[in-house]
């Protein structure tokens, strides 16, 4: 969900996350389970990977509309970080160790 600043209002809001499990039945839109917050930059992006899917996801921050996404190994259970590389490039990174990421089997 999204907040317009100046008027209080709700500018977006959208299920984050999927089931793959919910998908493959046909059943799509379902969100999931929320762990991190997100980042939002000066260009206009939401970057978030709170869910319990393994996904890291780019929103357009005006509409909502999903620009990009990727599969992660284990969950991004943190809030991403963004940082201006020495080549000029802003990167976007996040801690993806998973729920008990650590923990012995």
């Amino acid at each position: 969900m999204a907040v317009n600043a100046n008027t209080g209002d709700i500018a977006w809001r959208i299920p984050l996350g999927t089931s793959d499990a919910l998908e493959a039945k046909g059943v799509h839109n379902t969100g999931a389970f929320g762990q991190g917050g997100p980042i939002a930059t000066a260009g206009g992006l939401v970057f978030i990977a709170g869910t319990n899917d393994n996904r890291l996801r780019a929103f357009e921050s005006r509409t909502g509309k999903l620009l990009w996404e990727t599969k992660l190994d284990t969950q991004g259970c943190t809030n991403p970080m963004s940082y201006m590389g020495r080549d000029g490039k802003q990167y976007v990174v996040i801690v993806s160790s998973g729920v008990n990421g650590f923990a012995l089997q």
